[in-house]
C-alpha cells in the first residue's frame, strides 16, 4: 500500500520503538519524567525560547495557545483556510469563548493589509480583536510557506494594534527546510508557537508549545484542565527525540518527491495544478476531467491512496514512509490512468 493521504499515517520506525521501550520515565504531571524534560529542554534550545511544553496533539496545542492569549468574547483573526477554523470542531468557541474572524485570501496566506483591515474598531458593539494566528506551512493552501519578511511585516501590524501573535507551526519543520531559515528565527516574532512531531517528522504522537516562561507556565495549567497530563509520557517523548534527529535531510527528500509528483500531475490534461504552490511536502490539485471520486478509485486500484480535499480537489502528502519506489509507482499510475 502507498498511503499518500497524510503525513500523519506514518508508523514508528524500529529505532523509535526501541527508544520507547527503553525510555527512562517518571510522572510528568509532577515534572519528574526525565525523557519529557530532555525533549522540552532540547526544543527550548533549538527554538530559542525560555521554555516548551509537550502536549498530546496539535489541536490541543492550538487551543491551549488561544486560551492563554485571550479572554472570553475576544476575536482571533486568521485565514479562512486555517486548521483552527476548519478542522478543530468549534473548539475555540467551546473552550475559550472566542470568535474567529476568517479572512479570504488569494493563496491561503494573510498579508499585512489583510490584518490591518480586519482589526475591529475599539467600540462596545464589537468583539475585541485580540490575536492574529498564522499557519506555517498552510496545509489547506497546498503546504505553502510564510517567508520571514511577511511574518515580520504582519508582526508590525500586530504590535501597532497591541494584539497578540500566535503560530500554528504544525509543519514549521517543513517551512524551515523549504526557506533554509532556522526554526528559532521563524518563531521569534510570535508570542506563542507550537510544532508537531506527528506529521512531517513521523513520530506517533505529540506536539511542543514554545514561548516565554510565564506563558508556558499558564499553558501547563490549561493542558491539565484539558486532560493533557500524561504521567509517564517519556515513552512518547522518546519517539519525538528520535524523530528530530536528522529531520532536515528527510524533509528535503519529501519536498523533492512532492515536486516530482506535482510535475507529473501538471503535465496531465485531467488536472489543474499551480506548481508555484508546491513548496513543501503537499500537492493539491483540481480535477478538470472526471470526478474526485473517480480519481481516488482509479488510484486505489493501484493500491495508492490519496485524500479528497474538496468537491473538485485532491491532496497528496509525502512523508517518511514513502520511498523512491513508491513515488515512481505513483507517477506511473497517474500517467497510466490519466494521460
Amino acid at each position: 500500500m502507498i498511503d499518500l493521504r497524510s503525513d500523519t499515517v506514518t508508523r514508528p520506525t524500529p529505532r523509535m520503538r526501541d527508544a520507547m521501550a527503553q525510555a527512562n520515565v517518571g510522572d510528568d504531571v509532577y515534572g519528574e519524567d526525565p525523557t519529557v524534560n530532555r525533549l522540552q529542554d532540547e526544543c527550548a534550545t533549538l527554538l530559542g525560547v525560555d521554555a516548551t511544553l509537550f502536549v498530546p496533539s496539535g489541536t490541543m496545542a492550538n487551543q491551549i495557545c488561544l486560551h492563554v492569549l485571550t479572554d472570553p468574547g475576544d476575536e482571533v483573526i486568521l485565514d479562512r483556510s486555517s486548521h483552527i477554523f476548519n478542522y478543530e470542531s468549534g473548539a475555540s468557541g467551546m473552550i475559550s469563548g472566542v470568535q474567529l474572524n476568517p479572512i479570504d485570501t488569494a493563496d491561503g496566506r494573510l498579508k499585512p493589509a489583510d490584518v490591518e483591515a480586519a482589526v475591529r474598531p475599539k467600540m462596545s458593539v464589537y468583539a475585541r480583536s485580540r490575536v492574529v494566528s498564522l499557519e506555517n506551512t498552510a496545509n489547506k493552501a497546498g503546504g505553502v510557506v510564510y517567508d520571514l519578511d511577511r511574518v515580520h511585516r504582519i508582526a508590525d501590524v500586530v504590535h501597532a494594534h497591541d494584539l497578540r501573535f500566535h503560530l500554528d507551526g504544525a509543519r514549521l519543520w517543513n517551512a524551515s527546510v523549504a526557506l533554509d531559515v532556522s526554526l528559532a528565527d521563524l518563531i521569534a516574532p510570535f508570542d506563542i508557537a507550537w510544532l508537531a512531531f506527528s506529521k512531517g517528522l513521523g513520530a506517533p504522537v505529540g506536539s511542543i508549545i514554545a514561548g516565554p516562561d510565564d506563558t508556558i507556565e499558564a499553558a501547563g495549567t490549561v493542558r491539565k484542565q484539558l486532560g493533557g497530563g500524561m504521567r509517564q509520557s517519556g515513552i512518547l517523548a522518546a519517539a519525538a527525540l528520535v524523530a528530530m534527529d536528522g529531520y532536515r535531510e528527510r524533509l528535503r527528500r519529501d519536498h523533492d518527491n512532492a515536486r516530482r509528483i506535482a510535475e507529473t500531475v501538471a503535465e496531465l490534461d485531467s488536472f489543474e495544478l499551480d506548481l508555484g504552490r508546491v513548496q513543501t511536502n503537499i500537492v493539491i490539485f483540481d480535477v478538470s476531467d472526471g470526478t474526485v471520486e473517480e480519481v481516488i478509485t482509479r488510484l486505489a486500484a493501484h493500491d495508492i491512496h490519496v485524500t479528497p480535499f474538496g468537491p473538485r480537489t485532491v491532496r497528496i502528502t509525502l512523508h517518511r514512509d514513502v520511498d523512491d519506489a513508491a513515488v515512481n509507482a505513483t507517477i506511473d499510475a497517474l500517467r497510466t490512468e490519466f494521460d
